[in-house]
């Protein structure tokens, strides 16, 4: 169980891994294809790099084409895996994003989708489409990527999607009434929170309507990440000294992407350090009716739609 916040911390991973059966993740992946969304740094180029050192072949979707090709250049030296392979996205562009899946299904197979890219932006910010910049990123974002790949999977055996979420969806109870946060005092921070908790009701739908992927999701910690320093500096300050190292934010995704003990577990669970976890506290009124979780999926679809019809091809 999530017995407290300081398990989210350094000092919880080190405690937790004395209990990690190190040949989980000592595997051979050669031949299998993995794609990690916001791959040049953080969480997402931790896990990259570790799926290249066991031989996937990994695609790395990330929106910056410099970054991108540093962290590229990065992966392939430090691991001696030439089968690494670039694509500029932003993902907070759904028809970028349609346009993107279309042409990957074409070219490679996928047995691996690892939505990690997400943003945490604190003020109210509009993309070109109109979107609030939060809700296109980690939730449509997440939501077009995974339908749009969904019939590649569907194709291989053993095919996986991760998504990184984070502990933050505990306070926060599914709200489908604003989901672009237009009303009252807008704070980035309970924004994040409850696109966090958005990307767990889809895990769990997904589940339930595609059985032969294996989907989940998880909570890396607090990590010594760019993202955390440069969303929540405060926090960043103060806690420094005690947060995780990329690689241990990632172990989990890692583990969840390449050992055979994951699928072993139900499909559509919430992990923190190997372990299933439960999705709400104790005692927390976060709990939603069925009718939302649907109405979610059906409000994303039909987004996703309206930005599919106006793109080429």
């Amino acid at each position: 169980f999530l017995t407290g916040v300081s398990d989210l911390f350094r000092s919880g991973y080190e405690s937790a891994s004395k209990h990690f059966n190190p040949a989980d993740v000592e595997v051979n992946v050669a031949g299998r294809s993995f794609l990690v969304t916001g791959a040049n740094s953080g969480i997402g180029k931790a896990t990259a790099k570790e799926i290249a050192r066991r031989g996937g072949t990994v695609h790395l979707v990330c929106r910056n084409k410099e970054r991108a090709e540093d962290a590229k250049g990065e992966i392939v030296t430090e691991t001696g895996n030439q089968d690494i392979f670039l694509h500029i996205v932003d993902i907070s562009n759904p028809k970028e994003i349609w346009k993107f899946a279309e042409k990957f299904k074409n070219e490679h197979k996928l047995n691996v989708l690892i939505n990690n890219a997400g943003c945490m932006v604190n003020n109210r910010e509009l993309t070109e489409d109109g979107l609030e910049k939060n809700f296109a990123t980690n939730t449509l974002g997440t939501y077009i990527l995974t339908t749009a790949l969904l019939p590649l999977l569907e194709k291989e055996a053993d095919a996986r999607v991760i998504t990184v979420s984070s502990g933050g969806m505990l306070v926060q109870k599914l709200n489908i009434s604003d989901l672009q946060s237009g009303n009252g005092t807008f704070d980035g921070t309970m924004v994040y929170a409850q696109n966090k908790r958005q990307q767990v009701v889809l895990t769990e739908q997904w589940a339930k309507a595609h059985r032969n992927i294996h989907f989940s999701v998880m909570h890396p910690g607090w990590a010594d990440t760019p993202a955390v320093r440069s969303s929540m500096p405060d926090f960043y300050q103060k806690m420094k000294n005690t947060l995780r190292t990329e690689a241990q934010g990632a172990d989990t995704v890692v583990w969840l992407a390449v050992s055979s003990e994951a699928t072993k577990l139900p499909s559509g669970l919430f992990f923190q350090d190997r372990q299933p976890v439960p999705t709400h506290l104790p005692l927390a009124s976060t709990h939603s009716p069925p009718e939302d979780e649907e109405k979610l999926m059906e409000v994303l679809e039909e987004f996703s739609q309206k930005f599919k019809s106006t793109s080429p091809g």
